[in-house]
Parts: structure tokens; sequence; C-alpha cells
């Protein structure tokens, strides 16, 4: 984890908000526009008396034509005390004031040929009177297929690459490696999906740059999703693979529910319940110790999709 840095450069809250609305906004369209049914935005403010203050805007989607649920959600939030879950690992913010501002999405599609999508973006910034601002990015990027395809997986990570390349070439291959290490199950030993990118505590880049680079892979997320919801969203599956869909997105709440940093932060520092958990899937299914038959799609995600791969450098199947 590199080292938070001290920040000289004034933090610019609203340019923060300004960007993060509108990522909220052109995400939202861009998804109704192929749906067909559009977002239902509902504003929420926290009393001042609550644990943690501020407010949000949550649009969600449910029963479209090709979302079953969808959530795009932007919070700016801000509480006295930093909560344990965020700065365990940071000591020097222990007991500082925090305000956090962000954008957090999952896309859960009726056809389970489309797999499942999260993404997020935030920034995190920790006061202190007399001391100077520590601040950080977090984000990225996962897809979680239940019948995968290798062109929507390059696709995926294609797009993800293209976006950090500009920031330096390294920083692809690290922030893939460690998304195949935080989507990871550790209970089940198994990744949530395919991976793609994350990254937080980042600050190495400066103020300016860190953001623009988070810009770039919030903006990326169309160009990486859309196109493979575009591609499978009409293909015909049969209610057996409906139900491996539905008995799949089980991992979906095993994960956020027990790892997730963002949920468990929401949750111990006293945010809104209603936005945290709009990333669950609406029906759900958990098998007693299923096997899937040797040789079938569905053998076919434990085997070979399920297994962390330089997706850039595979060849397609």
């Amino acid at each position: 984890m590199p080292d938070l840095q001290h920040s000289h450069t004034p933090i610019d809250i609203t340019a923060l908000k300004d960007y993060f609305l509108g990522l909220q906004d052109r995400i939202t369209s861009a998804m109704s526009a192929l749906d067909g049914k559009a977002f239902v935005a509902d504003e929420w403010h926290k009393p001042e008396e609550s644990k943690l203050k501020g407010y949000g805007r949550t649009c969600t989607l449910d029963g479209g034509n090709i979302l079953e649920k969808g959530g795009v959600g932007f919070s700016h939030v801000r509480g006295d005390q930093m909560p344990p879950s965020a700065s365990h690992h940071r000591p020097e913010v222990a007991g500082r004031r925090f305000e956090a501002l962000g954008v957090s999405l999952v896309f859960h599609p009726h056809n389970p040929n489309v797999p499942t999508t999260h993404m997020n973006v935030r920034c995190f910034i920790a006061q202190a009177e007399g001391k100077e601002p520590v601040w950080w990015f977090g984000g990225g990027f996962d897809l979680t297929p239940y019948y995968g395809v290798d062109q929507d997986c390059q696709h995926f990570h294609q797009s993800a690459k293209e976006a950090l390349d500009p920031f330096g070439e390294p920083l692809y291959p690290r922030f893939k490696q460690w998304c195949d290490e935080y989507f990871y199950l550790k209970h089940r030993e198994e990744p949530r999906g395919i991976g793609g990118v994350f990254f937080d505590d980042f600050n190495e880049l400066g103020f300016e740059q860190s953001f623009a680079m988070t810009r770039a892979v919030g903006d990326a997320f169309i160009k990486a999703y859309l196109p493979i919801m575009q591609r499978r969203y009409q293909d015909p599956f049969t209610p057996e693979q409906k139900a491996f869909q539905e008995y799949r997105r089980g991992r979906y709440v095993e994960y956020n529910l027990l790892f997730d940093r963002g949920t468990i932060f929401g949750l111990h520092s006293g945010g809104r319940t209603e936005s945290i958990l709009m990333s669950m899937p609406p029906v759900v299914q958990w098998w007693y110790n299923y096997q899937p038959q040797p040789g079938t799609p569905e053998a076919k995600l434990y085997d070979y999709y399920l297994k962390p791969r330089d997706w850039l450098g595979s060849p397609a199947v």
C-alpha cells in the first residue's frame, strides 16, 4: 500500500462533486437509452444530528427490459470521527473528521448471458485542526459473468488498460492484480468474477493527476460494459440457466456483506442503509453443495473463467 501523502494543493470539493454527479447522469442516461426504461432518482439527506451527515442521490431501475435491477448512487457524506473500518490501516488519520464523495453502481441483468457488473469511484478526505488534509482516491470496475465469453472479458480488460495507460503502463497490471485479490471470497476459495481493475488509498500522482486518473476509470465504464450488454441481452436462455444465474448471485450477496470495504464502511459509519444495499440482486438462490456436471457451460465458469488470467494475452476459446 502506498504511503498516504499530505496535500498542499487546495482540494476543490465542488469539482469533485460536479464530476461525480455528472458521471452518474451520463451512466444512467446511457443505460436508460439501451434499456428503454428510465431510472428513478431518490434524493436523500442525513440529519445534522446523525452519526454520518450529508446527502446523496440514489438512482434505481427495477424490472427494466434488459436490467432486472440496477442502481447508481452518488453520495457526499461527512463525519466527526473516522470509523475503525477506515482507519485501522491508517493510524495517522484515526480520530480525524472526514469527508467522502463518490459514485457506486451495480447492474443485474435479466439475461444470464449478460454479466453482472460493478463500478465505483470515490475520494476520501481526512482533516484535523492545524494539519494538512490527508486524501486518497479509490475505485475501479469488475465483471461477473455466469456464462463467460472470451471476447467480452478481453474487451472489458482492454477498456480498463486504455483508461490507465496514459498515467503509467504499470498501473493496469498492478490494479488488475489488486482486483483479482480484492474480489475474492475467502470462505469459498474462489473469485467473484473475472475481475477488472481496483485501487484504493491512491494519491501517488498528486491530487490533480490522481483525480484525473480516477476520472479516466469512471469515464471508461460505459465503453467497457455497454457493448457487452448490447451483444448478449437478446441471446436465448433456458429456465435452468436463469436458475444458475440466481444461484451464482448468492456469491455476490456473500461478498458484499462479508468483505466489501464500501459496504462495511457505510454500515459502520451510520450511512443510509437503503442506498448501501441497493447493490443486492432482486432474486437469489442458495443450493446445498452444488457441483456442476463436468463438461457443461456451468463447469466451464468454475474451471476456466473463475481462474485469474491475463485476459489480454490469452487466446480466444
